[in-house]
């Protein structure tokens, strides 16, 4: 990174001098300033020593305890726990829903965590693409409305008819919510959060509301959207029998981490049984 300083002062000078390793030039200076120390550039996401404490009264509960871990970016990652263990607090934190008690998130490179509330706004509008459990499509707009919707308020969409039909809806695009089964509303859902074109895919319990072969169809959707897109996708969900599909597996247990592997032995949706 290089930071330009105009230096009147020779003080000014001398510091820059000493410790950033500048290059100065009559007042003007060019501070060379080093990656942070201990951060892998490769690394995508971040958690550092996060913690999460929420006060009720003059009680505290503490939903994480110390969470570290990474994701490179294109990585399948699968977060599994039991209910509470604070699986969906770190989605949430890791999607600028919530805020941290104390250590530090990075995505891309940057402290998300330090953002303000107007920051974590622009972060969730353009960075982020958000699929949950139950669908929350507008019941009185249609699948391509309800995908356009979402793609009015980012930077660079993608075209709400070509991504209706890369989920396999092309022609119902012109449906309402109702007229829909929940497979269908969850591909809109799943559409909706690609047209922002996102850097990150989260998904809380996707098939959580959908029967067994619904719910493989729309993780066969979600796998094929990592490998061939490139877009790195979170999961959390209770069923440690998707862990099998991920290339990351980070398991949550009483809100701390209890492990962090990498899958040697990745194995399609379809062949996946639980």
């Amino acid at each position: 990174m290089f930071l330009f300083y105009h230096t009147e002062g020779g003080i000014v000078k001398a510091f820059l001098l000493a410790f950033s390793g500048a290059v100065c030039y009559n007042n003007m200076c060019i501070a060379i300033i080093p990656p942070r120390k201990g951060i892998d550039m490769s690394i995508f996401i971040e958690f550092q020593n996060v913690r999460k404490i929420y006060k009720m009264g003059e009680m505290e509960i503490a939903a994480l305890r110390d969470v570290s871990f990474e994701i490179e970016k294109g990585e399948f990652c699968v977060i599994v726990g039991a209910s509470g263990a604070g699986k969906t607090t770190i989605l949430n934190i890791l999607g600028g829903m919530d805020t941290l008690t104390s250590g530090s998130v990075w995505l891309d490179g940057t402290e998300i965590s330090s953002y303000n509330k107007k920051q974590l706004t622009a972060y969730r509008r353009y960075d982020v693409g958000f699929v949950f459990q139950f669908y929350n499509l507008v019941g009185n707009l249609t699948a391509k409305e309800n995908v356009e919707l979402a793609a009015q308020i980012c930077r660079d969409p993608l075209d709400a008819e070509t991504v209706l039909q890369q989920v396999g809806l092309g022609d119902r695009m012109r449906n309402f919510p109702a007229q829909l089964s929940g497979g269908e509303q969850q591909r809109v859902a799943i559409a909706r959060a690609l047209a922002k074109n996102p850097k990150l895919l989260l998904c809380d319990e996707p098939t959580g509301a959908l029967d067994y072969n619904t719910g493989k169809s729309v993780l066969a959707l979600l796998q094929d959207t990592c490998r061939k897109h490139g877009v790195t996708v979170v999961v959390i969900t209770h069923n440690s029998a998707l862990a099998a599909m991920a290339d990351r597996i980070i398991t949550v247990k009483s809100g701390t981490v209890e492990s962090v592997r990498m899958n040697d032995h990745i194995v399609d949706v379809a062949d996946i049984e639980w």
